[in-house]
């Protein structure tokens, strides 16, 4: 089955129980070792490893990271740009943003139905860095039309489940 955008639809229905609480478990702590995390979920070591094998290779996790504090990194300056492109540069939305996403400032770029075509998570060494990130990359860019720059003051994740 397909969605929006050709995107195939992912069956919720195929996660059981036990996949659920893998799942939920490694993502308040993804460095939990096997043994640690099937213990915790209730299963044998074995059991665990398969599942967690099984949901990577079924897309369900589909990584593991560590994040990282631009802060620490001389980047203390967050910001969430949004772009839109021009209209005559529908055609270039998939190199744009294989070109956002591979510049040093760029955390995160999130393609978007509605007014804004992009949000694009940046981490700035000060404001002129940003301000030059702006200018210098984005509008200047001949297929964007506008930009707005948000200043992120604090970040918290979610819980998906």
């Amino acid at each position: 089955m397909t969605g929006p955008g050709g995107a195939v639809a992912k069956d919720v229905r195929e996660l059981d129980d036990l996949d659920e609480r893998i799942v939920s478990a490694l993502r308040r702590q993804g460095r939990l070792p096997n043994n640690a995390l099937a213990a915790e979920v209730g299963v044998a070591a074995s059991t665990c490893l398969t599942r967690v094998r099984s949901l990577v290779d079924r897309g369900v996790i589909s990584g593991f990271h560590a994040e990282v504090d631009p802060a620490w990194f001389g980047r203390p300056i967050q910001a969430m740009i949004a772009v839109r492109l021009r209209g005559d540069a529908r055609g270039a939305i998939s190199e744009f943003s294989d070109r956002l996403a591979g510049m040093a400032e760029v955390l995160n770029v999130y393609f978007l139905a509605g007014a804004d075509d992009f949000h694009v998570h940046v981490a700035a060494k000060d404001p002129d860095d940003l301000r030059a990130f702006v200018v210098d990359h984005l509008s200047s860019a001949p297929e964007v039309a506008l930009t707005e720059t948000n200043l992120i003051f604090e970040h918290k994740r979610g819980r998906l489940a």
